[in-house]
């Protein structure tokens, strides 16, 4: 099931968008437009996990997420996906199973890289561009929805050698998707052995984690290295 965490974040990101928060929607056209109009690409975009449910399958949020990625690909945008997420409150690798069903809109598995570290959404960005300095990636996006976006604002500016250009979703860019339905087999994605983070943290072990407060960044490193 998902998270009262989650349908939080669901519920905050969508009251923002409709009430008119100027943020919200505005900032993610002026950040895809600025990029559109500069010519720029990207080696790769960081894409973070929402947790799956197998009944339910992808749900609002993880859909958005996958389909701005296959949007951003099909636009030459960005080169590769990295989809990041472990099975961190449903048995499944979120990272695993966005890419199922990005494979399933058309994004070859050759370009398609995963986390399945990341449990916490600063996590997402962190272990990501780290697989990004691995495969040799010099440039590198965030794209995510726009609340999220905005949270994370400043934990990418500050702690990252290089940087990370926020693409929050354009809503209005999704709508020709608008009835679209994909249906995919997750069992690739589940996890054996899997224990919710719920069951294997308390409420302050979790926030700790919300914080980056398990992030490695080595002795005396305030910040990643540069790509």
């Amino acid at each position: 099931m998902l998270t009262k965490r989650l349908l939080m974040l669901t519920f905050l990101s969508a009251l923002l968008i409709n009430t008119g928060c100027v943020s919200m929607k505005k900032r993610p056209k002026r950040l895809y437009r600025e990029v559109v109009e500069r010519y720029q690409t990207f080696d790769a975009l960081i894409v973070p996990g929402v947790p799956y449910n197998e009944f339910l399958g992808w749900g609002n949020m993880m859909r958005i997420r996958v389909l701005w990625s296959y949007f951003l690909y099909e636009k030459g945008i960005v080169k590769n996906i990295i989809y990041s997420g472990s099975a961190v409150y449903s048995p499944f690798y979120e990272a695993k199973i966005m890419g199922l069903y990005a494979q399933k809109l058309g994004i070859p598995e050759s370009h398609i890289f995963y986390d399945t570290k990341a449990e916490h959404s600063v996590e997402n960005v962190y272990y990501a561009y780290e697989l990004a300095r691995k495969e040799g990636f010099k440039s590198i996006a965030l794209g995510t929805d726009p609340f999220q976006s905005s949270t994370l604002k400043r934990f990418t500016r500050r702690r990252f050698g290089s940087p990370i250009q926020h693409l929050p979703i354009v809503l209005d860019s999704l709508e020709q998707y608008d009835g679209l339905e994909i249906t995919i087999n997750p069992e690739p994605a589940r996890k054996a052995y899997f224990k919710s983070l719920a069951k294997r943290q308390n409420i302050w072990q979790r926030t700790k984690g919300t914080f980056g407060g398990y992030i490695d960044w080595g002795k005396n490193k305030k910040k990643a290295e540069k790509l």
